[in-house]
C-alpha cells in the first residue's frame, strides 16, 4: 500500500473512535462511525494527529455497515501503530477519503491472504453474496485467523488455513505458498486476488505464473 509523504498534501476527515478492540495478540479492530461511501476493497489513509502521516490501510467491514472498520497490527518500531492502539472510544482519529482500485471479486474467484491482509476480503464478504470463492488465509498462529468463524459458517466459501507456526487438525500445517504448490487443481481460469506483504504477494504470483495461472488474472495489494 501506499505511503504517504512527509509534505504531501492529504485531505483529511476527523472522526471519533467507537471501537478500538484486542482481537488477537497486537492485532485490532479500530472502528468509526462511517463517513462516507466506499467500494470494497478500498483503503484510506489513517492518523490519531495531524503530525504524523497517514498510512494506509485496507477498509475491513461491508458497504453497508453503520461502522467503518480498520483491521492493524502493532510495528513495534512503527510511529503510527503503537499511537493507535492506545486509543479508546471517543477520541479523535483522521481519516482520508477512500482511494484505490483492488476489487476482489465475489465470484468464480480465489482471495489468497496473509495476516491483516484478509481484510478487503472480509470487506467484500460482508457488502453482498458470495459464490465459489476459495480463500486461502496465512498465518504464522492459530490465532491470526481473525475472522475464522464467519468464514466457515459462510455460504459460498471454501475456506482453507494453512498455519506455518503452529499445528491443528483442520489447519493445513505449512505455508499458504506452499499448500499453492501442492494443490493440483489450480483453476487457470478463474481470478486469483492476492493482499498481504511484498513476498508473500511476489511468491504468490511467481508461483501461478507457474502453475499456469495468467499474469492478467492476477490481481494483488501489498501492505507494508
Amino acid at each position: 500500500m501506499k505511503k504517504f509523504k512527509q509534505n504531501e498534501e492529504i485531505s483529511l476527515i476527523e472522526n471519533v473512535i467507537v471501537d478500538n478492540m484486542e482481537i488477537a495478540s497486537g492485532v485490532y479492530l479500530l472502528g468509526v462511525e462511517r463517513p462516507f461511501n466506499f467500494v470494497p476493497g478500498q483503503v484510506v489513509g489513517l492518523t490519531c494527529t495531524k503530525t504524523i502521516p497517514p498510512r494506509m490501510y485496507s477498509i475491513c467491514s461491508g458497504k453497508d455497515e453503520k461502522l467503518l472498520q480498520i483491521l492493524y497490527n502493532i510495528k513495534p518500531q512503527g510511529l503510527l501503530t503503537t499511537q493507535l492502539a492506545r486509543l479508546k472510544a471517543g477520541d479523535k482519529i483522521y481519516l482520508s477519503p477512500p482511494s484505490g482500485s483492488f476489487y476482489p471479486k465475489p465470484q468464480n474467484s480465489w482471495w489468497i491472504a496473509s495476516g491483516t491482509g484478509i481484510a478487503p476480503f472480509i470487506s467484500q464478504l460482508l457488502s453482498g453474496k458470495v459464490e465459489n470463492i476459495t480463500l486461502v488465509h496465512g498465518s504464522r498462529t492459530l490465532q491470526g485467523f481473525y475472522f475464522e468463524k464467519l468464514l466457515e459458517n459462510t455460504q459460498g466459501i471454501h475456506y482453507i488455513r494453512c498455519c506455518s507456526g503452529e499445528v491443528h487438525p483442520r489447519v493445513y500445517e505449512g505455508r499458504l505458498t506452499h499448500y499453492l504448490k501442492e494443490d493440483k487443481e489450480l483453476p487457470v481460469d478463474e481470478i486469483f486476488f492476492l493482499c498481504g506483504s511484498p513476498e508473500m504477494v511476489v511468491d504468490t504470483r511467481e508461483l501461478l505464473i507457474k502453475r499456469g495461472i495468467k499474469f492478467s488474472n492476477i490481481g494483488s495489494e501489498i501492505y507494508f
